[in-house]
């Protein structure tokens, strides 16, 4: 496959929009390797290569296991996640494929209750940053590197 088109090129300054997104989720305050088990998570669901590459990739920096990232996709019947790390990828579940329902109401509250009000919009505004990146990477046929 070759690339369709390279979005940063073509429309410069709304890319750069996505970076200043980005940019202001990571000062959040959000645990980042949480961060990046939720964008590994949501790639996964989105099956977007690139993105997979990037994110497991920055996961392993932050000392991530091996075993942690190969699981993920059974993330509910693994031992090895927090109750953070849980309601984390229940949300992101849950918001990457929406299934017409919305997020259900248990998800919310757990999110809610682990990570308080604004860590639970930051965490919603990063899951909607790596769906948005993911939607660009796919369409446009980004290659891993």
């Amino acid at each position: 496959m070759e690339q369709r088109m390279n979005m940063q090129q073509v429309l410069p300054d709304i890319y750069g929009k996505m970076l200043e997104l980005e940019s202001a989720i990571a000062k959040a305050g959000l645990d980042q390797t949480i961060l990046e088990l939720v964008k590994i998570r949501a790639s996964q669901l989105n099956g977007c290569a690139f993105c997979l590459n990037m994110h497991t990739r920055d996961a392993r920096k932050l000392g991530e296991t091996e075993a942690r990232i190969h699981v993920l996709p059974a993330w509910r019947e693994a031992p090895f996640y927090s109750d953070e790390e849980r309601a984390a990828l229940a949300l992101t579940e849950a918001v990457t494929r929406l299934d017409g329902h919305g997020v259900p109401d248990g998800v919310y509250d757990e999110a809610i209750r682990r990570f308080g009000r604004e860590g639970t919009a930051a965490l919603i505004m990063a899951l909607v940053a790596i769906n948005g990146w993911n939607r660009i990477a796919i369409s446009t046929r980004l290659m891993p590197v």
